[in-house]
């Protein structure tokens, strides 16, 4: 009866080993789902909020860009020893010979101050650009570090289920010894098999607390506290099949943060590249000056001012190097799009290979295992197999689990590394 209440373990207990329960008690510890944490991140995150402070400082500079320098007021007293008068030395305009009181205003060539603007405006895409490229990143990296939570999880509760199995086959063996059925060896191999598996189970909480580290780090927390086990993971959606390649294609010409960020440099060097051009015309300042006589304004002027732009090979080398930035951007853009569609290529190949694995591993590889493991059960009973190879078929049961869980997990991972790719949750 002990031996069949093994088999029924190893078929109905292990069976579902793989698998996290789908929802336990409620803990009110942070980690228990992926939501929770992404939710977390993005208010806590410095790294994420430093990126958010400076593309809204780099927003405030648009207004800026275009406006007109102050104007400029200059005073000028006239005869303050009053020559050829009585009068002593004053430094008051109404006891002076004359005052002349010049207001001045800067007005750069037309057009400039839009391609300014402009100008700015692209750059402070490229900080928005740059923010979301900081968000998806930081997403990626919790998502994946969920996920490699959950295998941790999900092996130590495998491990375990094995460990008492294993523990149970040892009292079988000790019985069958004690019977004269079986030698002494074969409840010292469970043993020892036994203090292998507590190895990995210490092994396998090293690995988590690694991991619950790198996630409190990505979470601005601090590295020891403590985080629930991850509950589930999510499901894989249908636009992610390597099938559906031209449309993630085109999602992410649209969307991704990177290629956003190339675009708005490509526009700032073309606003660059116009106000290099425009810089061969001249600049102006406009003036008026009143002049006073006493404690009476009698005279009006007014005055024009412009830069003569002579120094036309310094402009000829400006134009060249805004056209030269100009190719850069385009170039850097172009670049960026064939590491990114590469880097979707492979992804979406990893991610159907990880489902295919996980199909192939639960319809295939795990019921094989779980019959060779009743087999050898049954063997081992009638004595024509050896305790080793019931270990052995009891250890394929573990690595199908473990076959299963590692695919379910590179698969998630895979999908974060495409969702970072798209900017944007598929």
């Amino acid at each position: 009866m002990k031996m069949r209440l093994i088999a029924r373990l190893a078929a109905c207990g292990l069976m579902g080993a793989w698998l996290l329960p789908a929802h336990a008690a409620d803990d009110p510890l942070l980690g228990s789902s992926l939501t929770g944490l992404l939710e977390y991140a993005r208010e806590h995150n410095p790294e994420f909020a430093a990126m958010r402070y400076e593309a809204d400082a780099a927003a405030q500079r648009i207004q800026p860009a275009a406006a007109l320098p102050d104007p400029v007021l200059r005073t000028e007293l006239m005869d303050i020893t009053n020559q050829g008068t009585n009068k002593g030395a004053s430094l008051l305009p109404s006891q002076v010979g004359s005052t002349r009181y010049t207001l001045m205003q800067s007005v750069p060539w037309f057009g400039k101050r839009d391609l300014k603007r402009e100008a700015a405006d692209a750059v402070a895409g490229q900080a928005q650009g740059r923010t979301a490229t900081t968000w998806a990143d930081l997403s990626a990296q919790i998502k994946s570090a969920y996920a490699q939570d959950y295998y941790v999880a999900g092996s130590q509760k495998i491990t375990r289920d094995l460990l008492n199995l294993v523990a149970q086959m040892e009292n079988v063996a000790q019985v069958r010894y004690a019977n004269g059925l079986a030698a002494q060896q074969d409840a010292v191999r469970a043993q020892v098999e036994q203090t292998a598996m507590k190895a990995e189970l210490v092994a396998l909480d090293n690995t988590k607390r690694q991991i619950e580290a790198r996630l409190n780090a990505l979470l601005s927390r601090s590295a020891t506290m403590p985080l629930a086990t991850p509950q589930d993971l999510r499901s894989i959606p249908a636009a992610a099949r390597r099938e559906n390649y031209a449309a993630l294609e085109n999602r992410i010409r649209e969307h991704n943060p990177d290629l956003f960020v190339d675009d708005a440099g490509i526009s700032a060097a073309e606003k660059n590249r116009e106000l290099a051009y425009k810089n061969r015309y001249p600049d102006f300042a406009l003036g008026i000056f009143p002049t006073q006589f006493g404690t009476a304004v009698r005279e009006w002027g007014v005055m024009v001012e412009l830069n003569i732009p002579l120094q036309q090979e310094t402009r000829r080398s400006q134009e060249r190097e805004s056209e030269a930035m100009l190719a850069a951007a385009k170039a850097r853009k172009e670049a960026t799009a064939n590491r990114v569609l590469s880097a979707l290529t492979e992804n979406l190949a990893g991610l159907d290979a990880a489902q295919r694995i996980e199909l192939l591993s639960s319809s295939s590889l795990l019921p094989q295992a779980n019959v060779t493991f009743e087999s050898a059960l049954a063997g081992y009973q009638t004595g024509r197999v050896d305790f080793a190879t019931l270990l052995d078929a009891a250890r394929q049961i573990l690595n199908a689990k473990l076959e299963v869980l590692k695919a379910q997990t590179d698969a998630q991972m895979r999908l974060a590394e495409v969702e970072r790719l798209l900017g944007e949750d598929l």
